[in-house]
């Protein structure tokens, strides 16, 4: 099986290679998914805040690779081929999927921030930041939990500065390039 993680800051185009991989025939498994699932286990509503702090106690009681290890199963159950795991956040989540899974590419994406609060404005999910501040302390956030460092450990790294019609072109080439 091979497995293709995808890490990247908030609205740096995650969420499009995830598009790109379903459209082309690879599943996705989206990590974010676990904590939503923890919160409505919880009921708790799924805000940006919420999801950060239910995201921080599952790594503060169970390990920094928390959330890999609970998408694991899940990335398991889909079977033979490609799937693509859309939401690493920190050097820990990347180690545990390559000491579980013995063929694994981590692709990064990378945007400025002004480009990825632009995205933020017009894409209004509910966990969202809204303004330049709240991005910035969700970057910091995330940042905090060592996605920088899983940045740096990416095997291949996509810019997305350019039009949409760029980047999925070039996410294409780079999901075909490491054997999707």
């Amino acid at each position: 099986m091979k497995v293709i993680g995808v890490v990247g800051l908030p609205a740096s185009g995650k969420g499009e290679v995830s598009e790109i991989a379903k459209k082309i025939g690879i599943p996705v498994v989206v990590m974010g998914d676990a904590i939503r699932r923890a919160c409505a286990e919880e009921g708790i509503a799924p805000t940006d805040e919420n999801l950060g702090a239910m995201a921080t106690q599952l790594r503060q009681e169970r390990g920094r690779d928390a959330i890999a290890r609970l998408t694991i199963p899940e990335i398991e159950s889909i079977g033979r081929g490609a799937v693509l795991v859309d939401g690493i956040r920190s050097e820990a989540e990347v180690k545990a999927f390559r000491d579980h899974f013995a063929d694994f590419v981590l692709i990064g994406v990378e945007s400025s921030f002004e480009a990825r609060f632009e995205r933020l404005r017009s894409r209004r999910r509910s966990d969202d930041p809204s303004s330049r501040e709240e991005l910035e302390i969700r970057d910091t956030r995330e940042l905090g939990w060592g996605l920088g460092n899983a940045l740096r450990m990416a095997d291949l790294t996509i810019k997305n500065e350019g039009s949409l019609a760029s980047f999925r072109e070039n996410v294409e080439k780079a999901l075909l390039r490491v054997g999707a």
